[in-house]
């Protein structure tokens, strides 16, 4: 691989060991439950980031998955790549997550940055790799931010990962006591 698709991948591998890092010990209850007024959950956004990886990384250079998720389907319910069915458990849409990274690892491993795909859903006719590696990364990033607020709401961890949370290391007090200042400010400020 030349050094800019290896930095790619590279950010891609280290954003898919956040998000499971993310899910992680969390029972299925936990993991479903909705914590936002739009249903937001952590197996949710897991389900819809295999599905990025299987559309962007597979369907796009002609390389679709062995198996296509029913929800992937035209004519699928809206949302479905957004929560887990009862049918479908956590370790079914974690299995599926990792099959799609392996799936769309190979993709990359097989082709140039310069390699054309085609999005139907965009409005460019032709894509790259480069392109859709740089969408794919930008899209898991997004959705790992959510997952550390959703993790956060769920049992209080936070942080980028789990050698290096990238947090100051307050205890319960401290973190009451700065919590309690940015209210102050936001009310002196805001009226």
């Amino acid at each position: 691989m030349d050094d800019a698709k290896q930095l790619l991948h590279d950010h891609l591998r280290s954003l898919r060991e956040r998000v499971l890092w993310k899910v992680d010990g969390l029972s299925e209850r936990e993991l479903r439950w909705p914590r936002t007024p739009t249903g937001t959950n952590l197996l949710g956004l897991v389900k819809h980031l295999a599905g990025i990886e299987l559309g962007y990384l597979g369907d796009t250079f002609g390389r679709p998955a062995p198996q296509r998720p029913s929800w992937m389907e035209d004519g699928a319910e809206d949302n479905a790549d957004m929560w887990a069915t009862a049918d479908e458990s956590a370790e079914d849409i974690l299995d599926l997550y990792r099959r799609a990274g392996a799936h769309a690892d190979a993709t990359i491993a097989s082709l140039d940055l310069d390699s054309p795909g085609r999005v139907p859903w965009w409005r460019a006719d032709e894509v790259t790799l480069h392109q859709v590696l740089v969408h794919v990364i930008a899209e898991t990033a997004q959705h790992v931010g959510h997952m550390d607020i959703v993790r956060e709401l769920s049992d209080g961890a936070v942080g980028l990962r789990p050698a290096a949370t990238n947090i100051p290391d307050g205890d319960a007090q401290w973190w009451r006591d700065y919590v309690a200042r940015l209210r102050r400010v936001a009310e002196e400020v805001g009226g």
